[in-house]
């Protein structure tokens, strides 16, 4: 099968013997989020999905090399005042355009806490995800108020289904 060069750029060239690579963006100031955090990453890391490499980066400190590196993406946020945190609204504008003829049809899910409304904050992510024509390949995980156990396994379920996808080549 012969790839256009659109196609080769879509997906991260690896190396023969190279694994997938899950890029988790986040910024966790409160609590809350870095549990959910922490169980997205335990659910990416999880031995039995097999060989996935996770790359953890605050989001204040991911760059353009970072995202054009992986072959998907977490991204966690809490809601701030409606929207999503001037953190993660920073990586984004740092990636969308040296990113957005690159990256397109690339898998991410997303987890945001909010204390009483997340909806702002979603719709903000899902405008520039859209623009960069990534693929929501899990449901967003919104969280109000103080994360309860299913919560906590939710966000862990999101990191598992996130790199099991990457892992068996699905997406």
């Amino acid at each position: 099968m012969v790839q256009t060069e659109a196609e080769a750029r879509t997906h991260r060239r690896r190396d023969a013997g190279s694994v997938p690579r899950l890029l988790i963006v986040h910024h966790t100031p409160s609590p809350s989020v870095h549990a959910l955090l922490e169980a997205a990453r335990s659910g990416a890391t999880d031995p039995a999905i097999g060989p996935i490499e996770v790359v953890v980066k605050a989001a204040l400190h991911a760059t353009v090399a970072d995202v054009l590196e992986a072959d998907g993406y977490l991204l966690g946020t809490p809601a701030n005042l409606g929207s999503m945190s001037g953190a993660l609204k920073h990586f984004f504008d740092q990636i969308y355009y040296p990113c957005l003829e690159d990256t397109p049809g690339r898998p991410y899910g997303v987890f945001v806490h909010g204390n009483d409304d997340t909806a702002g904050a979603i719709r903000q992510i899902e405008r520039i995800v859209t623009g960069l024509r990534w693929t929501l390949v899990q449901p967003v995980l919104s969280v109000v108020g103080h994360p309860a156990k299913s919560d906590i396994e939710a966000a862990w379920e999101l990191g598992a289904a996130t790199a099991a996808l990457l892992a068996e080549g699905m997406a």
